[in-house]
């Protein structure tokens, strides 16, 4: 034995004996291989190290009394659903588990099986639990997020219930929209399985009245979707007409009925890739997958479809269309929870740093009357005369700030909506209010401006007041600026989902405006997960 190995192997017995509370000497205690076989393979884990110390190295997988192998049996059973929730099945190797459990020939193997088993179990609850990306902001930085994950003790206390089946069962999100993703992904992976939804519509514009190839080619496809009842009429009639219409109003584009360039894009797009924005959609679903929940009451903000809604008890009842960030990445909107307090009716609008040094300076540098809507302010909160020259000033050396005081032209609108964060972003009013009527809507510098903002007001207000339209109409005309208080915060996510489910009807797809779910599905894709039995 060589020196390292002594004191290794010294090492492990001092961890073995500091867990045995029996008054002995170290040089009384016997060490088993079995449990000299888990305090190596749980040295590099202060977590489970502590657990298995707590309970003198006893195992809780590989002995064998009934407990013992109800557990094994409900891992196993987990672990094939794995494929099914989008997760890297074979990073969950079941095959190679209970090889390596059927070579166990003495109590060191049993040991380090042990520890294996409980390593697995907690990577796939985990997995299974609050995603398989850890930290989304490694692959996106604007997806600042921070994952709901629980501690080791949580998963090995439930797994030490009762039932350690429906322990496991309950790690599964149990949202109503991952449900329903979930049979998404199984009807597009039939879908694949039985050959798509046929030959991609010829490029052209097709119109209600229109015949030909194209047009036949469109039906088919709408039919193979399920968009449309199987007819073989071989003219753009109505009911092709009604077709379209559903599928744009499914797919956020302009409600026409015309289909042309964009809506064919998204008719011709492949089951295999509506599949990959489920896939996402699941992962994303599992990130903010919290212990208490999104909140019995919150705001749900989904960057990609250019909409906040408000739900209360799990239904929306209210919903609005947005604007959201620009596509430059300094401009995105990003993705994370927080907490709404309150409103400021009247706001003023302090105009952040980036905009300030991006563009309002280099105006200002070359005229001091540039930008005359807005105020140029010390740091006592002093206005400051515009009878000077900013020539001289740098991005890092201007020293003041800029205010838009309350009014009919303020960017912010009328009201703006609070949850302090470090990324300086909230929902708000707007004055271009023609933004709203655009099929694609990015063009703030990252907050969220409403198109209802004043109904969304009155949402909010009216658990705390008895007429809450009189109230914030009186605050409105006052023209002052005024705080309003939240009595009951209200939970606020922003998310991003290019694919996502109603209550009835077909999924919901839009486009992927950041390119985030892309750079999602390389990650997940790398990590080994796979669509139609090939990974991609």
């Amino acid at each position: 034995m060589t020196h390292g190995m002594f004191l290794r192997s010294a090492a492990v017995v001092a961890i073995v004996a500091a867990s045995f509370m029996a008054p002995q000497t170290a040089g009384a205690v016997q060490v088993t291989a079995f449990q000299q076989a888990v305090a190596e393979s749980v040295s590099g884990d202060e977590q489970i190290a502590e657990f298995y110390r707590a309970r003198g190295f006893e195992p809780i997988w590989t002995g064998s009394d009934p407990a013992h192998f109800e557990r094994r049996a409900a891992l196993l059973e987990a672990l094939s659903t794995a494929g099914h929730h989008g997760l890297p099945a074979a990073k969950y190797d079941a095959e190679a588990l209970l090889s390596r459990m059927a070579s166990v020939r003495s109590g060191y193997d049993r040991g380090a099986v042990e520890v294996a088993l409980t390593e697995l179990y907690l990577d796939f609850a985990r997995d299974l639990q609050t995603g398989v990306i850890d930290t989304p902001s490694r692959v996106q930085r604007e997806i600042v997020r921070t994952i709901p994950r629980r501690e080791t003790s949580y998963y090995l206390a439930g797994l030490l219930s009762d039932a350690p089946r429906s322990f496991m069962a309950s790690l599964v999100p149990q949202s109503q929209e991952y449900a329903r993703l979930m049979r998404a992904k199984m009807r597009l992976e039939y879908t694949i399985a039985h050959g798509g939804w046929g030959a991609p519509v010829p490029a052209g514009k097709y119109e209600p009245g229109d015949t030909g190839a194209g047009v036949i080619a469109l039906r088919d496809r709408l039919i193979a979707m399920d968009y449309l009842d199987r007819t073989v009429s071989a003219r753009y009639d109505a009911a092709i007409t009604d077709a379209v219409r559903l599928f744009q109003e499914n797919h956020g584009l302009t409600v026409d009925g015309v289909a042309g360039g964009g809506t064919l894009d998204q008719i011709n797009a492949t089951p295999q890739e509506r599949l990959k924005s489920v896939i996402v959609a699941m992962e994303r679903e599992r990130w903010i997958n919290l212990p208490e929940g999104l909140g019995r009451r919150h705001i749900l903000v989904n960057i990609a479809d250019f909409n906040a809604r408000i739900f209360d008890d799990g239904k929306p009842t209210f919903e609005t269309r947005s604007v959201v960030g620009h596509q430059e990445l300094d401009r995105q909107t990003p993705e994370f929870s927080d907490e709404m307090d309150h409103m400021v009716i009247n706001p003023s609008w302090f105009v952040p740093r980036s905009i300030i040094t991006r563009e309002y300076l280099p105006k200002l540098r070359s005229n001091p009357g540039a930008v005359s809507h807005l105020e140029i302010v010390d740091s006592r909160g002093r206005v400051v005369s515009r009878n000077r020259s900013f020539a001289s000033y740098t991005d890092r050396s201007f020293p003041f700030s800029m205010r838009q005081k309350p009014g009919p032209r303020n960017a912010l609108g009328t009201v703006k909506f609070m949850f302090p964060n470090k990324y300086n972003i909230y929902l708000h009013d707007t004055p271009a209010k023609d933004l709203f009527s655009r099929e694609v809507r990015t063009y703030s510098h990252g907050c969220v401006r409403l198109n209802d903002p004043h109904d969304f007001a009155y949402a909010l207000l009216a658990p705390q007041t008895s007429d809450p339209v009189a109230f914030f109409q009186s605050h409105l005309r006052s023209g002052a600026e005024s705080r309003v208080n939240l009595e009951q915060p209200v939970p606020v996510h922003l998310i991003y989902r290019t694919a996502f489910t109603t209550a009835k009807g077909h999924t919901q797809f839009r486009r992927d405006v950041y390119d985030r779910d892309s750079a999602i599905w390389t990650a997940l894709s790398a990590a080994g997960v796979e669509i139609g039995g090939v990974q991609s």
